[in-house]
């Protein structure tokens, strides 16, 4: 991790570590990051642990990367994984971080599963990954030409993503933390991009999480996030089944309306508009079909080809499963 200290704040990366709690400077004090009124958090072997008490933990992942903290466990990070191996994290986690369609490679992976973001050559913009888990996303960014910062909850999964980019070349910084309370001085990152992550999230939170990444994006930067689409075929048949079922998961899918979805961006980013993502999924990456057994792979094709024809066909986008919203800052 490249730690370092610019005018006497803490930064990664070149971009500015602010406390989550008051957004005052951060200031290195041996294996600490200060702020001036009194706030501290641990580095752990090199990862700030960037997590506040502000709002209700939204997964597990917060009070384990707190004990992590608090017993100074060492993080790894100095360990580069083996690009033809992957990380045992990885294939433990690719159907949580990568969705059902991966269900036949759980443990098996023969490749890291790195997708095509959705954004123009980087040439040296700084973009924020909200929600990075193992850094597929991350990774994706830095190999487009970005300069990458990933955040994320879960030192486990910040320790994954540190080998896992390291072993295929690319170097994104990675940081632990909340994306409703983003450790970064405002206007600090070209893009802010999540994929997978704020569907998840409860509407309340999502809208704490989007007004922060429009106070982290500079003024006419991008704000590009992933969300579930209630008009989805699939997602109507899984709103329905959640309501039966009564679905209390504090981690459930969330999902919204274009409308919905549409108003919330205007109103905390600026001009927005709505594009598909993918259709009877919420993760169809053609970059992956070689991974798939027939039936995922059919689905991913078929996806791939609705999501061509909305380009041409806009309104279509409005019944794709996944959504991206991409909104620009204003002033």
């Amino acid at each position: 991790m490249s730690l370092t200290t610019i005018e006497g704040c803490a930064s990664i990366g070149g971009v500015p570590l602010a406390c989550p709690s008051d957004k005052k400077p951060l200031a290195l004090a041996g294996r600490e990051l200060r702020c001036p009124d009194g706030h501290s958090y641990r580095i752990v072997a090199g990862i700030p642990v960037l997590l506040g008490r502000e709002l209700p933990d939204s997964h597990p992942y917060f009070e384990e990367s707190r004990r992590a903290a608090e017993a100074e466990r060492p993080a790894g990070t100095d360990s580069v994984g083996n690009r033809d191996e992957v990380d045992p994290f990885v294939q433990q986690e690719i159907v949580k971080t990568s969705g059902l369609l991966y269900r036949s490679v759980l443990g098996a992976l023969t490749r890291y599963p790195i997708p095509e973001i959705p954004l123009p050559p980087g040439d040296g913009a700084q973009l924020l990954d909200i929600g990075c888990n193992w850094g597929r996303w991350s990774i994706a960014a830095s190999q487009r030409g970005y300069r990458v910062i990933g955040i994320d909850p879960g030192i486990a999964g910040v320790e994954a993503a540190y080998r896992v980019s390291r072993a295929l070349g690319q170097s994104p910084e990675f940081v632990v933390g909340d994306g409703r309370w983003l450790p970064f001085s405002d206007r600090s990152f070209d893009v802010v991009f999540s994929n997978g992550v704020l569907q998840h999230f409860s509407k309340d939170d999502a809208r704490a999480s989007i007004r922060e990444a429009a106070r982290v994006t500079r003024p006419g930067g991008k704000v590009l996030i992933q969300l579930a689409n209630l008009l989805g075929v699939r997602q109507l048949f899984n709103q329905a089944k959640d309501a039966l079922r009564d679905e209390q998961n504090i981690f459930r899918v969330r999902r919204w309306t274009p409308r919905e979805m549409l108003s919330t961006f205007r109103e905390h980013v600026g001009p927005a508009r709505l594009t598909a993502d993918s259709f009877f999924s919420l993760n169809a990456q053609l970059t992956d079909i070689d991974l798939m057994k027939p039936f995922p792979k059919a689905v991913v094709l078929a996806s791939h080809s609705l999501k061509l024809l909305s380009r041409r066909v806009p309104p279509l986008a409005l019944v794709a499963d996944s959504v991206y919203i991409e909104a620009s800052r204003v002033a």
